[in-house]
């Protein structure tokens, strides 16, 4: 798991609920408004996201890329075990760096 400093200039999202293909489309609208004003670091709070499927995944797959086309480190925190399990077996624990 990539762990990354966040003492840089940081702009916290904090999610919750379900990430589904149901609120997939209007999760991704979000973030790409906040990827617009961000500047370096860009950090998904997980802490009370309560399920995750493969679309939410999707998103967070493409959130990441489009913020390293703009120069933007996108990092996740507060994965609950489920959440972090889930990052395990689809191997974006090794993609997306987390911060305490």
């Amino acid at each position: 798991m990539n762990v990354f400093d966040a003492s840089a200039s940081t702009t916290t999202v904090r999610l919750s609920g379900e990430i589904d293909i149901f609120s997939s489309a209007a999760l991704r609208e979000r973030l790409l408004g906040e990827l617009r004003r961000s500047s370096s670091l860009l950090v998904l709070d997980l802490s009370r996201v309560s399920f995750c499927d493969t679309s939410g995944l999707g998103v967070l797959v493409g959130i990441q890329r489009r913020a390293r086309l703009m120069g933007i480190t996108l990092a996740l925190t507060g994965a609950l075990p489920y959440m972090a399990q889930l990052l395990h077996t689809t191997g974006l624990d090794r993609r997306l760096p987390t911060v305490a």
